[in-house]
């Protein structure tokens, strides 16, 4: 699935000149009102910012779809990689994103539909590099590295297990070994797809294929175990695939670049994915194993969360309480759904009701909307 991405390496160092699109030798809105956001406005064929270059540092991006269609709006490396994002922006509605980027040059990308390569502006981060910052939040991104790392080596074990009992063509041993497989991938998806290649290798679902792409991973496996019901010679290479592709990933993780914001934006983004594809059961439409996925992205948008409380907390109480207090409500309507003490063990979602659903989704939501703000309580 498809989530905010914390970048997986640093800006090109030198600063190319861009020619202006909208006009560079102008002062942009952004300098004009004194806002320092640099405006975004996403329409179904067009991607315009208000200015093309701005100072480096934290960015803010000031988003309006003016379009029909839910859109994404991403801010990129030259090469495609993403600094950070936010999705699921709708038709008629305002977002913002807080990004930490040095000098160097990006694209802004709004993309319509939230799917190929949308509409782009070339835009440059000059000046200084980021700002001296709290150390309490060095500290943050330190231990959150560490912890992704965590994730990432004890997933591979779990993957085997899974992946090893395809091989052997055990139909019943796969299925139970499949959701405890993706647990630590779930937890730490932002970095996952920060990496390009990986995720829609490992964790894309079949309407998420783009043009000629052949479907592997997770989900083409779940579909082979529960609704086709069978373990063939294809099966048993998509493992070995699979294995393959999660190794590369476990020994990028480290490579990172962490900053902040993006472990911020990228708690917002985990919760986006749970509203779009836990919630309506999408995500595990073959095995119904969703709750699983649920709770393992909440349990990792708030192991970021608690890694910058300290700095969140004295910038913005009143924020910090709120998200307390609806982490605390989200966990505990969680808990209701389990068969197990503390495990994983969580009933069937397609056991869970029409109106079961809404009272996560609205919990969800209550969670979300404080969440958006944390990358700016960050950086006050």
């Amino acid at each position: 699935m498809r989530a905010v991405r914390l970048s997986a390496a640093t800006a090109v160092a030198t600063v190319t000149a861009l020619t202006a699109v909208t006009g560079c030798t102008q002062k942009s809105d952004a300098e004009a009102d004194g806002s320092g956001a640099v405006k975004v406005t996403a329409t179904d064929d067009a991607c315009k910012v208000s200015t093309t270059k701005f100072p480096a540092g934290h960015v803010q991006l000031a988003i309006e779809n003016k379009g029909s269609r839910v859109t994404e709006v991403e801010l990129l490396f030259p090469d495609d990689r993403i600094v950070s994002e936010r999705e699921n922006i709708g038709p008629g509605t305002k977002s913002s994103l807080t990004a930490e980027v040095k000098s160097g040059s990006y694209r802004i990308a709004c993309v319509p539909g939230m799917k190929g390569k949308g509409h782009r502006q070339d835009v440059t981060a000059t000046g200084g590099t980021v700002a001296e910052r709290d150390p309490r939040l060095d500290k943050a991104v330190a231990d959150y590295r560490t912890y992704a790392q965590e994730q990432a080596d004890q997933t591979l074990p779990k993957v085997k297990t899974f992946t090893d009992a395809i091989r052997k063509g055990d139909l019943a041993g796969a299925k139970k070994a499949y959701a405890p497989s993706r647990i630590g991938w779930e937890r730490t998806e932002p970095i996952a797809e920060s990496f390009g290649n990986i995720d829609p290798k490992t964790d894309t679902r079949a309407d998420g294929l783009e043009q000629g792409q052949k479907w592997t991973g997770w989900h083409r496996l779940e579909k082979a175990l529960w609704q086709d019901k069978k373990i063939g010679a294809d099966e048993k290479a998509l493992a070995t695939q699979l294995d393959k592709d999660l190794r590369n990933w476990q020994q990028r993780v480290g490579k990172a670049v962490i900053t902040p914001t993006s472990m911020a934006n990228g708690a917002k983004e985990l919760l986006d994915e749970v509203a779009t594809g836990k919630v309506t059961g999408e995500e595990e439409r073959y095995s119904h194993t969703d709750l699983v996925d649920f709770k393992a992205n909440v349990e990792g948008a708030e192991k970021a969360y608690d890694l910058l409380k300290p700095v969140a907390a004295k910038n913005d109480p009143a924020l910090a309480k709120e998200l307390d207090k609806q982490f605390a409500a989200l966990d505990t309507l969680l808990d209701k759904y389990r068969q197990d003490k503390g495990g994983y063990d969580f009933i069937s979602y397609d056991k869970v009701g029409k109106q079961q659903r809404k009272e996560l989704s609205d919990a969800v939501n209550a969670l979300a909307e404080p969440l958006s703000k944390l990358a700016a309580a960050v950086v006050k």
